[in-house]
């Protein structure tokens, strides 16, 4: 199979004026490194998120939505271009980061050749200032935030980019820290809804929380940087667990604030807006995953392929359009929202990618489903992971025996069945050899033994 390259205007043929107006806004929020038991809606009683408590209450949880990969840059290449790891350009985090590439199709592309005004505040992980991967050359019209991957674990930077122009933040300077970059994310976000414009918007708020300063953490065992504790100040935690619990907590608070701006501005019923996570709860910075039980029942944490890695908590709200309190079981991945906004947007989906719309999940219709969703990290050698149905498996290697789970019984993956199921375990073997392409950016290198 070749590798997938796309012009920009791929099957995105703007319908008429008249028609764009009656096409919903959609609003992406992304927090950083968010396991699937850190809300309260997926069983957090530790510490309140009543905001994105309130997503589910008013629109859709889903309990089998997977991130794109089991780290940062994959995993939102996967979300903006529809191509999963054995497909997409960037299979790993590098540093500097790896950019897309000028013919690569994405999200913001796509819904801008359709005619929606599009914004990004926070993390890309895609493309530096100066790359063919940088946000304004993506797709997005504006852009405000972090620099790079790395710069991005900085809660208190010195600088920021402001669309081109480096913006800087003097309450940081030296030993002050004084500028927390989130609440400056909010602020852009707040003022982009704000802003009269004919066109449907795309507005993609990459939050940075809850991943650790791991810099930070280094020297001080907490890397969980927030202005202050808020309601956990008084709790009998160690700092990195009130700065984690604080840290979702503002994030939480500043999610309602821009529901809250929707309403203001009459948006609310013509907006879908999106919450997930680009992979599994961290275990750095002084912060241990366990702590809060981040993983819920499930395996594993971030850079594991194991459910705990990749399957994240997935909210939708759509007033009027989605039905509230629905618990939703459709097993799906990010390369999924490629193909979802084109649906939206409507137009043609794009041929070649590895993505299905999920529109009908959100709006109650007929739901296509994936044959497979495949998974690969070369972070630790060659990893892979496939699920087909209610069978998951991971094989750490090409040479390496498959691991088989049964998640419909085994939700945390703690009995490897393959000895039972040779013709399950080949058929799995199969899907991982098909599902990817070569890469020369990211060689197969074999798991070290032992």
């Amino acid at each position: 199979m070749r590798r997938r390259e796309f012009l920009a205007a791929a099957g995105a043929a703007a319908l008429p004026a008249p028609a764009q107006r009656r096409r919903p806004n959609i609003v992406l929020i992304l927090a950083d490194d968010l396991g699937y038991g850190d809300l309260g809606c997926y069983g957090q009683r530790r510490f309140e998120t009543p905001n994105l408590d309130r997503l589910a209450a008013e629109g859709v949880r889903f309990t089998q939505a997977y991130a794109g990969s089991t780290v940062c840059a994959p995993s939102r290449c996967a979300l903006e271009t529809g191509l999963h790891t054995g497909h997409a350009r960037v299979r790993g985090n590098r540093y500097p980061d790896q950019p897309l590439a000028a013919q690569d199709l994405t999200v913001a592309k796509l819904l801008r050749q359709a005619g929606y005004r599009t914004g990004l505040f926070g993390k890309w992980s895609l493309g530096g200032l100066g790359t063919t991967g940088y946000p304004l050359r993506q797709g997005y019209e504006e852009f405000f935030g972090y620099f790079s991957q790395t710069h991005a674990h900085n809660y208190y930077p010195e600088h920021l980019l402001d669309n081109e122009q480096a913006y800087l933040l003097r309450g940081n300077f030296g030993a002050k820290r004084t500028e927390y970059a989130h609440d400056l994310f909010t602020e852009r976000v707040l003022r982009f809804l704000e802003k009269s414009d004919e066109r449907p918007f795309f507005l993609y708020v990459a939050y940075t929380i809850p991943h650790a300063n791991n810099e930070w953490g280094r020297d001080t065992g907490d890397g969980m940087e927030v202005p202050d504790y808020g309601p956990y100040a008084g709790r009998d935690w160690p700092k990195p667990e009130k700065g984690f619990a604080a840290m979702i907590w503002r994030m939480d608070r500043d999610i309602g604030r821009i529901l809250a701006k929707l309403g203001e501005r009459g948006l609310a019923e013509n907006t879908l807006v999106v919450f997930s996570s680009d992979n599994g709860p961290h275990q750095e910075g002084g912060h241990r995953a366990d702590f809060f039980q981040s993983s819920g029942p499930l395996r594993g944490i971030k850079r594991d392929l194991y459910e705990g890695g990749i399957r994240v908590p997935t909210l939708a709200w759509w007033p009027g359009t989605i039905r509230p309190a629905q618990v939703s079981d459709h097993v799906w991945a990010f390369w999924d929202f490629l193909a979802t906004c084109a649906e939206l947007a409507g137009v043609a989906p794009p041929a070649g990618t590895d993505g299905i719309s999920i529109v009908p999940a959100l709006t109650g219709g007929r739901q296509s489903q994936h044959e497979y969703l495949y998974w690969e990290f070369h972070e630790r050698g060659f990893h892979q992971a496939a699920r087909s149905g209610s069978w998951k498996a991971v094989r750490f290697g090409r040479r390496r025996p498959i691991e088989l789970y049964n998640l419909e019984e085994d939700l945390g993956e703690k009995h490897n069945i393959a000895a039972r199921h040779p013709p399950v375990v080949r058929q799995m073997e199969e899907i991982l050899e098909a599902a990817r392409t070569e890469s020369p950016d990211w060689p197969v290198r074999e798991t070290p033994s032992g």
